[in-house]
């Protein structure tokens, strides 16, 4: 302690040896001896001036995920502490917009950073915009560990961090009661590559409360064994035991404690557990988030030391070992053709037909897949198919009725809401897209499927329905990190929303998914602050939301083609869409059913006319129920484009669904099937650019 505060001292000495200096100095001391004595002794109070950040992933106002580490290439990245409401902040606010102004083009990125307990977006982002701050991402601490770890105590505080050592180089006031531009001071060393002294000054704004900083003390008292042992068996041990899909498993207290660093990083940056969607929103059946007090208590243990305590080990009591079927043993087994996968190249998406081995038909409850060799499938997708099929025949997805449910890395089972279900007929069969990604080894992939049904004789009430939301417009510039595209689709009937699983590629960067209700409001049901291809769940709602006829559903995504995307297969690239995991891809299915449907009366016309209002939908950016000129993209928009004059048959300059359903009618028909929607290719990309329908 006595080292920070000397190294304090010199810093803020230099050319100030007059009375007002000194008594700056006196409170400059003060404030620093109690700031380190209020810290504590561990990772939570080391003193910032000499210690590194550590990485952090945290959410904007906009859902938007940003990650510390991610920034190395930028000159410094300022955190300002924030608390909406704040005097001091307002009072500043001119000049962090001037730091903006001035550094944000010389590669320094800016944020406020709130780690205030129990704020809302809606406050935050209505005091952001009356203090001319709206434009800054705000960035939400929601556990505070970010801000622990910083030393934060006040709102109105400047912290410059120095991306070559991850070190705190600044921190106080954007300026001093004088004028004196000491952030600014700071940010023109680091921009010109200079080294930057540690420099601090008192931060003027109002307290920010650390509940568990004065707790920090008993950190290592944390108990192992009635605290932390429970948590790693319901989140953690499903996956990280023998047979599991974890790389190493977390069964007793010495494989915990092991791996205790990595722990407290991949839960500090939301990369464990995977379950993506952000905790302010909704509230969804088979939640594998830990809590937010479980996060703090997990972090804070690993910072208190890990320490084992008293009392048996309760995981070492626990024989651990993943099931072959996770949902038990299937009412039938069915066996995939076995794709042999080269060491490299590209595959295209296989398409096998398994004929049917039913005797009679069965609704389908849930299903589930075993996969051999988890890194070389990308997806499987299935769907049921009528006629004559051999071992050996393949099927396209214009063919494909009712959906069994898919594979996709994170997700294994499909399971029905309650009373729902999917019938598989006797005859005919499922066929499957198959997509594989060879990783630098041969290999032969052998996946089985397994189906449950309902008991015989029994049906459920209501059809599950499936439909995909896709946008075939999307074009991604190179090199841009936070690219937005939208898509919707308008529902012709009130319906029963159960679930959403969104899907991209590797440039994925976040979604949210909302409905806009016929009244013009919005009802956000998912938001992914960082979508992350290697895990893709499926987010059924805890509750089922019914929504009326004219409720669109929005899918809003951002695409991250940067070179700060450590995935992205090549910055330099325009990104159209594609099959493969080097394209990309926009989709977002939901799972539903219409409210005035049930299995003895069955309504397919309606997913036909849901699906004639997919193409308005996908390429209606501004969501205003009509195609501008400037929204028509890609092939289909360049045909739009092309007999504009014909179809804009009011002579508004824009083409309405009225319009839209006249000139469908005028095109070739293709596919406008009821059923579930596959995964599109490039086949039905075409059958889309000709037959205005999506596959």
């Amino acid at each position: 302690m006595a080292v920070a505060i000397r190294r304090m001292m010199i810093a803020n000495t230099v050319g100030g040896n007059d009375v007002a200096g000194l008594e700056k100095l006196a409170k400059l001391t003060l404030a620093a001896a109690l700031a380190v004595l209020s810290l504590g002794a561990g990772t939570i109070g080391a003193p910032v001036a000499t210690s590194s950040v550590d990485d952090f992933v945290l959410p904007d106002q906009n859902f938007l995920a940003h990650q510390l580490y991610r920034m190395a290439d930028a000159k410094a990245v300022v955190l300002i502490t924030y608390a909406s409401g704040d005097a001091a902040v307002r009072k500043d606010a001119a000049a962090y917009r001037a730091l903006q102004a001035a550094y944000g083009a010389k590669g320094v990125e800016l944020f406020l950073l709130d780690s205030r307990l129990g704020e809302t977006r809606e406050r935050v982002n209505a005091d952001a915009r009356a203090a001319g701050l709206s434009g800054l991402p705000i960035l939400f601490d929601y556990e505070q560990l970010a801000g622990e770890q910083l030393g934060v105590t006040r709102a109105g505080e400047v912290i410059v961090v120095d991306p070559r050592t991850w070190k705190v180089a600044y921190r106080g006031p954007a300026i001093g009661p004088g004028g004196e531009a000491w952030a600014g001071q700071a940010l023109d060393a680091l921009t010109s590559g200079q080294k930057v002294a540690f420099m601090a000054h008192p931060a003027r704004g109002g307290e920010i409360a650390f509940p568990e900083r004065a707790r920090a003390h008993d950190f290592d008292k944390i108990s192992y064994a009635r605290t932390i042992a429970p948590i790693i068996e319901k989140k953690c041990a499903s996956c990280h035991q023998p047979g599991g899909i974890g790389p190493m498993p977390l069964n007793s207290y010495d494989q915990v404690k092991g791996f205790s660093p990595m722990i407290r990083e991949v839960i500090r940056t939301h990369r464990m557990p995977p379950y993506l969607a952000d905790e302010t929103v909704g509230a969804f059946q088979d939640d594998d988030r830990l809590t937010s007090e479980q996060i703090k208590t997990m972090v804070h243990w690993v910072e208190g030391g890990a320490a084992r305590g008293t009392g048996a080990d309760p995981l070492a009591k626990i024989k651990f070992q993943a099931p072959d079927w996770p949902l038990g043993k299937p009412d039938v087994i069915v066996e995939i053709p076995e794709a042999k996968i080269p060491a490299t190249g590209v595959m295209e998406y296989q398409r096998p037909v398994v004929p049917s081995v039913l005797s009679e038909g069965r609704w389908m409850k849930a299903t589930t897949f075993r996969v051999t060799d988890r890194q070389v499938v990308h997806h499987i997708l299935t769907g049921v198919v009528a006629g004559d099929f051999r071992p050996g025949d393949t099927a396209t997805e214009a063919e494909w009725g009712a959906s069994l449910g898919g594979y996709g890395p994170g997700r294994g089972s499909n399971l029905s809401p309650r009373d729902t279900g999917a019938w598989v007929p006797p005859s005919g069969g499922i066929a499957f897209q198959n997509h594989y990604t060879p990783y630098g080894r041969e290999t032969v992939e052998k996946t089985q499927m397994g189906i449950y049904f309902y008991p015989k004789g029994k049906a459920p009430k209501y059809v599950l329905r499936t439909f995909g939301i896709f946008d075939f417009t999307i074009a991604i510039p190179p090199g841009e990190e936070f690219h937005p595209e939208v898509a919707s689709v308008e529902l012709p009937h009130a319906a029963i929303l159960y679930g959403l699983t969104p899907h991209a590629h590797h440039r994925g960067g976040s979604v949210n998914v909302s409905v806009r209700y016929p009244d013009g409001h919005e009802q956000m049901l998912l938001a992914l602050p960082r979508y992350d291809f290697n895990w893709q769940y499926e987010y059924f709602l805890a509750k089922p939301l019914t929504v009326p006829a004219g409720t669109k559903v929005i899918a809003r995504w951002t695409f991250d083609n940067s070179t700060r995307n450590p995935q992205n297969p090549d910055p330099k690239k325009l990104v159209n869409w594609g099959e493969q995991s080097t394209e990309e891809m926009l989709a977002t299915y939901f799972h539903y059913r219409w409210v005035d449907e049930t299995v003895a009366h069955q309504l397919p016309d309606y997913d036909k006319q849901l699906q004639n209002n997919l193409m308005l939908g996908v390429m209606d950016d501004n969501l205003d129920g009509k195609l501008q000129v400037s929204e028509l993209r890609g092939k289909l928009g360049d045909t739009l484009k092309q007999y504009m004059a014909l179809i804009d048959t009011d002579m508004d300059g824009a083409i309405s669904q009225k319009e839209l359903d006249a000139a469908q009618k005028l095109m070739p028909k293709g596919r406008r099937g009821g059923g579930p929607m596959p995964m599109p290719t490039k086949t039905t990309e075409a059958a889309a650019t000709t037959a205005s329908s999506l596959p």
